[in-house]
């Protein structure tokens, strides 16, 4: 496992050094770095603004944006939502399980996917739609899915 640089996050916690209301906003920023929120840089967080780690963690798992394990570089995304299902979603997730030998919410070994499973994607016309990376896809097949996961 490689170790953590975490020179990149002095300047944010310099900046927001004694604003104890710029939590969520600093949260933001170490993940806009990492992808996610190492426990290495929370503890460093926690220590510069003397806020306790079951406070850090009470709001990074509060709130749906943040992770704390590293994710995929590629985030595939599957709408479970009516529309989808009725169209075959259930099916193109299979497939993505399949492809990736992974579950919703998990990350490859080598961390180049990370799955996800979305109640609603706002696509319903497109069903079954997969995001890959925040690229929408529409009107997939198992066959399709498998396809384009082999081109990424």
């Amino acid at each position: 496992m490689e170790e953590l640089d975490l020179s990149a996050i002095e300047p944010i916690l310099d900046k927001y050094c004694g604003q104890e209301d710029a939590l969520i906003t600093v949260l933001q920023e170490l993940q806009e770095i990492y992808g996610y929120l190492p426990e290495p840089a929370l503890q460093r967080l926690s220590r510069r603004f003397n806020v306790s780690m079951s406070r850090i963690y009470s709001v990074a798992t509060f709130y749906a944006q943040f992770y704390l394990s590293r994710r995929g570089k590629n985030v595939v995304r599957v709408c479970r939502g009516t529309a989808c299902h009725v169209r075959g979603g259930k099916d193109v997730l299979s497939a993505v399980e399949s492809c990736l030998g992974i579950c919703d919410g998990q990350t490859t070994p080598d961390y180049r996917y990370t799955l996800e499973t979305v109640a609603c994607l706002g696509a319903c016309a497109m069903g079954p739609v997969v995001v890959v990376s925040g690229k929408y896809f529409g009107k997939m097949t198992p066959n399709k899915t498998e396809a384009l996961l082999k081109t990424i």
